[in-house]
């Protein structure tokens, strides 16, 4: 009897109701009550991984030749698939669904404090970016669409004024969810935006000859293409291809909104969730691999960093590629609040862990946050390099380093000892994101010090 006391007083400890000290604990008993369907689950993980980087994935491939691109395309979706896995696996151990306190599980206080700095920091440039999208295409847009040959002095075509207008109409309203299941249904419509691209992408490719008319043999980016060619290379290897395999690397960044997707997911179980996350990261896969061989074989070695760019070489008041530049903008913003959600978390955690949910407080987080976010666009002219320094160092962190280390730490040796393959895989795995710091850190210095620097898109 005594044994089957404490094992279900084991049990109720791995899913999260009693706490270490063998007291009751309704707050994680509430936190596991999921109302959001596997489908919307979907839609909200799918648009946490989409990120304007898919902008940038045919200048990628134009520097890494067909082959090599999906080579790399699939491991990093295996091993993005891997990292989620682990996650889960050290969630599952301990009966928490929240990034920071499994770091508080695995080093304390410190552990905690650093995956909520490091969340905060990684998801705050995600946003910016987002933001600068809007704030650099928007004005072209409207002004396209009014059929005005040059950008005037009117406010409606100044970028610091719509980024004001569309965060205070848009983003704030839908950042005041309470629950992340709720924006499942703006997900699915930036998602069904994003797929409007893509289509209009493979449609061009059939109507856009190549090399373009008027088109200097010379390709805008010299010191990586010599001459514009309409073939297909399998493998290149130039000057900007290290810069591209960091962008690869991190388009399948979506760690930080996993757990709270978990955590409101319905009959919620770590198979289920699992589930959740391979169907979105096939779903990106396929979206990022047409996107760039379409791309790519319009273009070939003429495409520009940001492919919308280099369709407007061809005709900069195509009806089509006007819309398809509208859709964009509707998919990024509506990306916004998705990636405010874990940095809310993430401050609710810090400052505020045995708090209950409060209004004022929900509201006033947001609110700080757009507003924070939107001044730093504003006011800093390039943050290129600026987000650059925290790609290299927050994306590895929550894809690979954290991740396994925690897994490492939390799962217990009397279950799976440090000589085990699953903690050496870990090991390894960690040991690979120290790597893809380094290298991506190095990468921009050396382009910082050579005076080179890709523009080629974020996360």
């Amino acid at each position: 009897r005594r044994s089957n006391t404490a094992t279900s007083m084991e049990l109720q400890k791995m899913n999260g109701h009693i706490r270490d000290d063998g007291t009751f604990s309704p707050v994680l008993l509430f936190q596991f009550e999921g109302k959001t369907s596997f489908g919307m689950s979907v839609f909200n993980l799918s648009n946490a991984i989409m990120g304007s980087g898919i902008l940038g994935l045919a200048f990628g491939m134009a520097n890494t030749g067909v082959v090599l691109f999906v080579v790399l395309l699939c491991c990093i979706a295996v091993m993005s698939a891997y990292s989620i896995h682990l996650l889960l696996k050290s969630a599952g151990v301990v009966g928490i669904r929240a990034y920071e306190q499994l770091g508080n599980r695995a080093f304390g206080q410190p552990g905690k404090m650093l995956a909520a700095c490091v969340i905060t920091i990684h998801n705050i440039g995600a946003m910016s970016t987002y933001l600068y999208i809007v704030k650099s295409e928007l004005p072209l847009v409207i002004q396209a669409f009014l059929g005005k040959q040059v950008i005037t002095g009117s406010w409606f075509l100044n970028g610091n004024y719509l980024i004001i207008i569309v965060s205070a109409l848009v983003i704030f309203p839908l950042a005041l969810m309470r629950h992340l299941g709720y924006l499942g249904y703006t997900s699915g419509f930036s998602l069904t935006c994003m797929m409007f691209f893509l289509l209009s992408v493979i449609y061009k490719k059939f109507n856009i000859p190549c090399p373009l008319p008027g088109h200097n043999t010379t390709a805008p980016n010299s010191t990586s293409h010599v001459n514009v060619t309409c073939e297909a290379q399998p493998f290149t290897v130039n000057s900007e291809t290290a810069y591209t395999i960091p962008i690869l690397a991190f388009a399948f960044v979506c760690h930080p909104e996993v757990l709270p997707i978990y955590t409101e997911l319905r009959n919620a179980t770590k198979r289920r969730m699992q589930c959740v996350a391979n169907v979105s990261i096939l779903a990106m896969f396929v979206m990022y691999l047409l996107t760039a061989i379409f791309g790519y074989l319009t273009f070939y070695t003429a495409v520009e960093a940001e492919l919308l760019h280099t369709y407007s070489k061809v005709d900069s008041l195509d009806i089509l590629i006007l819309c398809v530049r509208l859709a964009v903008l509707v998919a990024v913003t509506l990306t916004v609040p998705v990636v405010l959600f874990p940095i809310r978390k993430a401050l609710l955690q810090i400052f505020f862990p045995d708090k209950p949910f409060h209004w004022v407080r929900h509201i006033t987080i947001a609110l700080s946050l757009i507003i924070s976010v939107d001044l730093l666009v504003i006011c800093v002219p390039s943050i290129k390099d600026i987000f650059g320094v925290i790609g290299a160092t927050s994306a590895p962190s929550l894809i690979f380093i954290l991740p396994a280390i925690f897994y490492i730490r939390i799962v217990p040796e009397e279950q799976e000892s440090l000589k085990s393959r699953p903690k050496i895989q870990a090991m390894c795995f960690a040991a690979l994101g120290f790597i893809f710091m380094i290298l991506s850190l190095s990468f921009i210095i050396i382009g910082w010090v050579t005076g080179k620097s890709r523009s080629g898109g974020g996360h």
